[in-house]
């Protein structure tokens, strides 16, 4: 990559809802029932933007 970030840089600049759900999943061990009984959401939406947020995550990563 010809321009290495850290993981807390990626994190950084992806959106506000993103970045927190996609923390407290991967960095917190939180399920995705746990994160939307927390935001009190649908378990659907937390784990589309799970999806969307690691698909962003291994573009920026060149993977």
């Amino acid at each position: 990559m010809s321009n290495p970030q850290t993981l807390a840089q990626l994190l950084a600049s992806l959106p506000e809802e993103e970045r927190f759900i996609l923390t407290l999943h991967y960095l917190r061990s939180k399920s995705s029932a746990e994160i939307a009984a927390l935001l009190s959401v649908p378990e659907k939406s937390v784990i589309a933007v799970i999806e969307s947020g690691k698909k962003r995550l291994t573009a920026f990563l060149g993977m």
